[in-house]
């Protein structure tokens, strides 16, 4: 026979208590790091929370679940985002009922003020207005009317910014199980060596996701998806976002150089953000 129970018991004790030593010096530390952000309207860093999943994945082992390890830290990510200043969510509801409501709980905390909007149009100006930090919203679709994605193709410091895709994790019991969707906020992408960006094209003419394919690849990037919109009230213009491969930032020269290649037919290509890919299924086994 081995130890007996109590003694696992207490040893099981005193390691509780040494997580929650290291808790209480975390916090600690970032406290000193809100002296350093204390100018920044927000303080999500989406990429700095996407490396500390990616790191702590790399090196897991044993029998612990690699999905409850993530959910032990988001929730230890937003306890202390909610220490730096006021931190919500604004979670998209459509007409059929359909909510975001639990994929946006499993990334951004069981206890954090969340609110539920009607339209996209309304999460977004919640955004820009900073009622609330994040907003919550749906995969783009192919060929929408009026698709959400136009109100941010604008440059401006407080132009709200894709800077996530959920689930991160895949594999929660979130109902309906097979909701995906996109955060913004107003912050700039940065990269994590594992990312996407969305671009928004306007265009004096339409383009086939093939013309736009081959364009990329002369520059080095992979073309993921592409949606369009054509307002009837501007017939000669259209609107094409597309998602990339790679991290590209607003002055990157490959943007330039893209567009060139169209002779002149598309206008501006500005990108409104993107993410670091989320955990694949691979990595969870």
């Amino acid at each position: 026979m081995g130890r007996e129970l109590s003694e696992i018991r207490q040893e099981i004790d005193a390691i509780d208590d040494q997580i929650h030593g290291l808790l209480k010096n975390r916090t600690k530390l970032i406290e000193e790091v809100r002296a350093y952000k204390q100018n920044d309207q927000v303080k999500i860093r989406p990429a700095r929370e996407a490396e500390i999943i990616y790191r702590l994945y790399a090196q897991h082992d044993g029998k612990f679940p690699k999905r409850e390890l993530f959910r032990i830290w988001r929730e230890l990510i937003v306890a202390t985002l909610g220490m730096e200043g006021p931190f919500s969510c604004g979670v998209f509801m459509d007409e059929d009922g359909d909510s975001f409501w639990d994929v946006a709980r499993d990334q951004y905390g069981s206890y954090t003020p969340m609110t539920p909007f009607p339209s996209t149009r309304r999460i977004i100006e919640a955004v820009q207005k900073q009622e609330v930090t994040v907003g919550i919203l749906p995969l783009p679709e192919r060929r929408e009317v009026d698709p959400w994605w136009r109100r941010m193709a604008f440059e401006g410091a407080d132009v709200p910014r894709i800077i996530a895709r959920l689930p991160f994790v895949p594999g929660s019991n979130s109902r309906p199980s097979d909701l995906e969707a996109l955060v913004i906020s107003p912050v700039p992408q940065e990269p994590t060596g594992r990312d996407r960006t969305y671009i928004v094209l306007e265009s004096a003419e339409q383009l086939a996701p093939t013309q736009i394919s081959t364009a990329l690849k002369t520059i080095g990037l992979n073309l993921i998806t592409a949606t369009e919109a054509h307002d009837e009230n501007r017939p000669s213009i259209w609107q094409i976002l597309i998602e990339v491969d790679d991290f590209v930032a607003p002055d990157d020269e490959r943007l330039k150089l893209f567009t060139n290649t169209f002779d002149g037919s598309i206008q501006f290509a500005v990108t409104i953000g993107g993410y670091a890919t989320p955990i694949s299924q691979d990595e969870l086994d």
